[in-house]
Protein backbone atom coordinates (compact mmCIF):
# COMPACT_ATOMS: atom_id res chain seq x y z
CA UNK A 1 0.00 0.00 0.00
CA UNK A 2 2.80 2.56 0.83
CA UNK A 3 4.67 1.74 -2.61
CA UNK A 4 1.32 2.52 -4.12
CA UNK A 5 1.00 6.07 -2.55
CA UNK A 6 5.03 5.96 -3.59
CA UNK A 7 3.99 5.32 -7.02
CA UNK A 8 1.34 7.60 -7.41
CA UNK A 9 3.21 10.41 -6.16
CA UNK A 10 5.81 10.01 -8.18
CA UNK A 11 3.88 9.26 -11.30
CA UNK A 12 2.35 12.90 -10.87
CA UNK A 13 5.78 14.71 -10.08
CA UNK A 14 6.61 12.95 -13.56
CA UNK A 15 3.12 14.67 -15.00
CA UNK A 16 4.40 17.71 -13.77
CA UNK A 17 2.19 18.26 -10.88
CA UNK A 18 4.11 20.60 -8.59
CA UNK A 19 4.58 18.99 -4.82
CA UNK A 20 2.20 21.93 -3.31
CA UNK A 21 -0.49 20.49 -5.62
CA UNK A 22 0.10 16.88 -4.61
CA UNK A 23 -0.23 18.16 -0.75
CA UNK A 24 -3.16 20.96 -1.09
CA UNK A 25 -6.04 20.22 0.59
CA UNK A 26 -8.90 19.17 -1.86
CA UNK A 27 -12.27 22.01 -1.30
CA UNK A 28 -14.81 20.17 0.97
CA UNK A 29 -18.43 20.73 0.89
CA UNK A 30 -19.27 22.23 4.12
CA UNK A 31 -19.13 20.59 7.37
CA UNK A 32 -22.10 19.21 9.48
CA UNK A 33 -21.41 22.01 11.93
CA UNK A 34 -21.22 24.62 9.12
CA UNK A 35 -24.69 23.62 7.42
CA UNK A 36 -26.24 23.58 10.88
CA UNK A 37 -25.24 26.91 11.20
CA UNK A 38 -26.60 28.19 7.83
CA UNK A 39 -30.11 26.35 8.94
CA UNK A 40 -29.86 28.03 12.29
CA UNK A 41 -29.25 31.73 10.07
CA UNK A 42 -32.01 30.36 7.47
CA UNK A 43 -34.66 30.95 10.56
CA UNK A 44 -34.92 34.48 10.17
CA UNK A 45 -35.50 36.91 7.85
CA UNK A 46 -33.61 37.66 4.51
CA UNK A 47 -32.76 41.08 5.51
CA UNK A 48 -31.27 39.95 9.27
CA UNK A 49 -30.17 36.86 7.57
CA UNK A 50 -27.73 38.99 5.31
CA UNK A 51 -26.80 41.19 8.94
CA UNK A 52 -26.09 38.33 10.66
CA UNK A 53 -23.78 36.65 7.71
CA UNK A 54 -21.84 40.07 7.35
CA UNK A 55 -21.79 40.44 10.75
CA UNK A 56 -19.77 37.07 11.91
CA UNK A 57 -17.56 37.96 8.49
CA UNK A 58 -16.76 41.12 10.21
CA UNK A 59 -15.71 39.38 13.54
CA UNK A 60 -14.29 36.03 12.46
CA UNK A 61 -11.72 38.54 10.16
CA UNK A 62 -11.31 40.33 13.70
CA UNK A 63 -11.15 36.86 15.33
CA UNK A 64 -9.73 34.31 12.89
CA UNK A 65 -7.93 31.78 15.26
CA UNK A 66 -11.19 31.98 17.82
CA UNK A 67 -13.19 28.85 18.38
CA UNK A 68 -17.09 30.06 17.30
CA UNK A 69 -19.15 28.55 19.77
CA UNK A 70 -23.03 28.53 18.94
CA UNK A 71 -26.27 28.05 21.08
CA UNK A 72 -29.58 28.12 18.91
CA UNK A 73 -31.85 28.78 22.73
CA UNK A 74 -35.22 30.05 23.34
CA UNK A 75 -34.55 33.90 23.09
CA UNK A 76 -31.24 34.17 20.78
CA UNK A 77 -29.22 32.40 18.38
CA UNK A 78 -25.76 33.14 19.23
CA UNK A 79 -22.05 32.66 18.28
CA UNK A 80 -19.44 33.13 20.97
CA UNK A 81 -15.76 33.38 20.16
CA UNK A 82 -13.52 32.17 22.28
CA UNK A 83 -9.76 30.95 22.25
CA UNK A 84 -10.86 27.72 23.69
CA UNK A 85 -13.72 25.92 23.23
CA UNK A 86 -15.04 27.03 26.84
CA UNK A 87 -18.07 29.28 27.05
CA UNK A 88 -16.74 31.29 29.94
CA UNK A 89 -13.67 32.19 28.33
CA UNK A 90 -15.38 33.66 25.25
CA UNK A 91 -14.29 37.29 24.65
CA UNK A 92 -17.32 38.77 22.54
CA UNK A 93 -20.81 37.30 20.76
CA UNK A 94 -23.21 37.97 18.19
CA UNK A 95 -26.65 37.75 19.70
CA UNK A 96 -29.51 37.57 17.04
CA UNK A 97 -33.14 37.39 17.58
CA UNK A 98 -35.77 38.74 15.31
CA UNK A 99 -35.06 42.33 14.00
CA UNK A 100 -32.32 42.61 16.11
CA UNK A 101 -28.52 41.71 15.87
CA UNK A 102 -26.08 42.82 18.33
CA UNK A 103 -22.23 42.38 19.73
CA UNK A 104 -22.19 40.89 23.53
CA UNK A 105 -18.87 41.71 25.16
CA UNK A 106 -18.90 39.16 28.15
CA UNK A 107 -16.42 41.68 30.00
CA UNK A 108 -17.69 44.87 29.28
CA UNK A 109 -18.35 45.61 33.01
CA UNK A 110 -14.59 46.79 33.04
CA UNK A 111 -14.05 47.90 29.45
CA UNK A 112 -13.21 51.41 28.99
CA UNK A 113 -15.80 53.17 27.34
CA UNK A 114 -15.51 56.51 26.48
CA UNK A 115 -17.91 57.13 23.52
CA UNK A 116 -20.76 55.46 26.39
CA UNK A 117 -21.83 52.92 23.35
CA UNK A 118 -22.15 49.97 25.77
CA UNK A 119 -25.63 48.88 26.83
CA UNK A 120 -26.73 46.85 30.00
CA UNK A 121 -26.50 46.86 33.58
CA UNK A 122 -25.24 43.79 34.43
CA UNK A 123 -22.33 42.58 36.45
CA UNK A 124 -20.46 41.51 33.57
CA UNK A 125 -22.12 41.71 29.88
CA UNK A 126 -22.50 44.43 27.91
CA UNK A 127 -23.45 44.99 24.21
CA UNK A 128 -23.85 47.09 21.48
CA UNK A 129 -26.69 47.08 18.92
CA UNK A 130 -25.86 46.20 15.29
CA UNK A 131 -27.71 47.98 12.76
CA UNK A 132 -24.89 46.56 9.84
CA UNK A 133 -21.69 44.81 10.30
CA UNK A 134 -21.05 48.77 9.14
CA UNK A 135 -20.86 49.48 12.97
CA UNK A 136 -18.08 47.01 13.71
CA UNK A 137 -15.66 49.80 11.57
CA UNK A 138 -16.29 52.69 13.34
CA UNK A 139 -13.21 53.63 15.32
CA UNK A 140 -14.80 53.56 19.11
CA UNK A 141 -16.17 50.12 18.30
CA UNK A 142 -12.93 48.73 17.10
CA UNK A 143 -11.15 50.60 20.35
CA UNK A 144 -13.47 48.19 22.30
CA UNK A 145 -13.21 44.71 20.45
CA UNK A 146 -9.20 45.61 21.10
CA UNK A 147 -9.87 46.01 24.80
CA UNK A 148 -11.84 43.06 25.07
CA UNK A 149 -9.08 40.97 23.43
CA UNK A 150 -6.18 42.31 25.35
CA UNK A 151 -8.43 41.41 28.24
CA UNK A 152 -8.64 38.12 27.49
CA UNK A 153 -7.58 35.40 31.03
CA UNK A 154 -6.81 33.25 27.99
CA UNK A 155 -5.09 35.05 25.03
CA UNK A 156 -6.08 33.67 21.08
CA UNK A 157 -3.62 31.74 19.49
CA UNK A 158 -1.44 33.60 16.96
CA UNK A 159 -1.83 31.60 13.88
CA UNK A 160 -4.57 29.22 13.03
CA UNK A 161 -8.09 29.10 12.29
CA UNK A 162 -10.51 28.27 15.17
CA UNK A 163 -13.24 25.98 14.81
CA UNK A 164 -16.98 26.18 14.68
CA UNK A 165 -18.75 24.07 17.60
CA UNK A 166 -22.09 23.45 18.49
CA UNK A 167 -22.58 23.52 21.66
CA UNK A 168 -26.58 23.41 22.37
CA UNK A 169 -29.98 23.65 20.46
CA UNK A 170 -33.16 24.48 21.83
CA UNK A 171 -36.18 22.43 20.99
CA UNK A 172 -38.77 25.26 22.07
CA UNK A 173 -37.31 28.70 20.43
CA UNK A 174 -39.31 32.12 20.18
CA UNK A 175 -39.41 32.97 16.53
CA UNK A 176 -36.72 34.17 14.76
CA UNK A 177 -38.63 36.05 12.69
CA UNK A 178 -40.98 39.51 13.08
CA UNK A 179 -44.62 38.50 13.34
CA UNK A 180 -46.86 39.66 10.71
CA UNK A 181 -49.78 41.32 12.64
Amino acid sequence: MRDDIASAGERRRREGESEDAMRAPKATAPTSAERQLRAFIAKFDSKDQRRIRAVRRAVRKALPTANELVWDNYNFFVIGYSPTERPSDAIVSIAARANAVGLCFIGGAGLPDPANLLLGSGNQTRFIRLESAAVLRRPAVKALVAAAISRAETPLRAVGRGKLIIRSVSKKQRARRRSSR
